[in-house]
């Protein structure tokens, strides 16, 4: 199996038919195995390949105070790192937006299974052009 750190091909078509609401839809991150398999052609949320662990719930969690700006000709858009009161392994994550019908967003590749023992945290990286988890540029 795989994950393919992107932003879904799906999301960038329904972006300028103004599917997605980043600011006020309920955005998504569920956490995965190195078990699952996904990649730009991701259309929505699976439970296939999640993780499963006691404090941890299918479907992730919501993303909270969403920041858009943008900079140079690039739009960026950030959240608040996650984090989850549990012991998880997880390879990777899944970006959704659970007011649309759990249509995907992008996917995380963390490179290898990162594992926490007590609190499992997803730290995005700086909200910039340069950096932001979700850019879009011309």
């Amino acid at each position: 199996m795989s994950l393919v750190q992107t932003q879904t091909t799906s999301f960038k078509v329904e972006l300028p038919q103004a599917i997605h609401n980043l600011l006020t839809d309920n955005i998504y991150i569920a956490l995965y195995t190195a078990d699952a398999s996904l990649d730009q052609t991701t259309t929505v949320y699976t439970a296939t390949g999640e993780v499963v662990a006691s404090g941890y719930t299918a479907g992730g969690q919501r993303l909270l105070s969403p920041s858009i700006g943008s900079s140079g000709g690039t739009a960026y858009v950030d959240f608040a790192d996650p984090s989850w009161n549990a012991a998880i392994t997880a390879r990777g994550a899944l970006i959704y937006n659970a007011s649309k019908g759990n249509k995907s967003i992008a996917v995380l590749d963390f490179g290898a299974d990162k594992s926490s023992t007590q609190t499992f945290v997803v730290t995005f990286p700086a909200n910039t052009a340069d950096s932001a988890i979700l850019r879009f540029s011309n």
